[in-house]
């Protein structure tokens, strides 16, 4: 696949694209960038996602190969959520992303301040 086929509408990539860039799939990958958790834990470290959002998120990430799901044969289960090695070549990508956004904050923040008062 090449990056041209993404701007095709029926480019399969877009889904993954979808994906990983939602607001929830950035920040579910990035909190596992340090390690394994369990579901209470992301749920904790990502402020304002649900449970049900979570849930979702974590399956379509599984699903696309990028989480992996381990359940502890416990009473009751213990699921734990890690990154696969495909989603921590994501991660670092996205932490560029992540980490660019956190710096440049503040001035984008004063470009759009400038834009609301010339419209």
């Amino acid at each position: 696949m090449d990056i041209e086929d993404f701007f095709n509408s029926d480019c399969p990539g877009r889904e993954v694209l979808d994906h990983i860039t939602s607001r929830w799939g950035v920040l579910v990958l990035v909190a596992l960038k340090d390690g394994p958790l369990r579901f209470h834990q992301l749920r904790d470290r990502i402020g304002g996602i649900s449970e049900k959002m979570l849930s979702q998120n974590l399956r379509v990430l599984g699903r696309d190969g990028l989480i992996d799901r381990f359940v502890e044969p416990t009473t009751p289960p213990k699921v734990t959520y890690s990154l696969t090695p495909l989603g921590r070549q994501a991660v670092a990508h996205l932490c560029g992303l992540v980490e660019w956004i956190a710096r440049s904050a503040k001035d984008i923040a004063t470009a759009q301040e400038q834009h609301d008062l010339r419209s």
